[in-house]
């Protein structure tokens, strides 16, 4: 999974055993699937660890963010912590101020709500250049391999679909997750900000997240 392609080897390097796969219909994984919320991605999840044999930490971001609450809500046998980067966990409300006052959020919501109706993707490279404030050195070639594999049949009506979800089905499970988060405000959970990270810090900001990942690391999976 390229947008790991950082933090995955940081990891490891770490002695943790990683592992890195593409979501339902993203990346290499196969198009095809019924569908593709964040109760459906959650039990890709809870598969893979069980696999795996468990128990794990489960880093993820955005739509993946509200899948790890999901997996860690209802297979807490297996989930000892999660790890969520800008995620989309609960429902969001219509913020007009917010679209008024803010540039690069009005700019970002109308290219997402461009490739939702429309399906263009240079709708959706307008938006990552929005959601990565700061470029990493190999932006270049990782957006080339972005374009080349949106442009294979059937990848971008998955982007569409995923962007059509709700997140209501991840915050529902909030009240159910009993492991330690980080980027849950509440209860168990440590909130941590990056600053000038945008909708993407793993990519962005690597270093940072895996120094903050390690220590969490290191206490949840001992307790596990």
């Amino acid at each position: 999974m390229a947008s790991t392609r950082r933090l995955a080897p940081a990891l490891a390097a770490e002695g943790y055993q990683v592992a890195n796969f593409d979501i339902r219909g993203c990346g290499d994984s196969s198009l095809g699937w019924d569908g593709y919320s964040r109760t459906d991605i959650a039990g890709d999840l809870v598969a893979v660890v069980r696999r795996l044999g468990g128990p794990a930490v489960i880093i993820g971001q955005s739509i993946s963010g509200g899948a790890a609450t999901i997996a860690a809500a209802t297979a807490p046998e297996v989930i000892a912590g999660v790890i969520e980067l800008a995620p989309f966990t609960r429902a969001q409300s219509f913020d007009l101020g917010g679209l008024v006052r803010v540039k690069r959020f009005r700019a970002g919501y109308t290219q997402l709500a461009q490739v939702i109706v429309r399906g263009r993707l240079a709708n959706w490279t307008k938006y990552l250049d929005l959601a990565l404030p700061a470029k990493p050195a190999d932006w270049d070639s990782e957006l080339a391999r972005i374009e080349a594999k949106l442009n294979e049949p059937g990848r971008m009506k998955v982007l569409q679909a995923m962007c059509k979800t709700s997140p209501a089905d991840a915050g529902e499970q909030l009240r159910n997750v009993k492991c330690p988060v980080v980027d849950l405000p509440h209860g168990l959970g440590e909130l941590a900000v990056i600053e000038g990270a945008g909708h993407y810090p793993h990519v962005q900001t690597p270093d940072q997240v895996v120094a903050l990942a390690l220590p969490f690391l290191g206490k949840t999976l001992t307790r596990a």
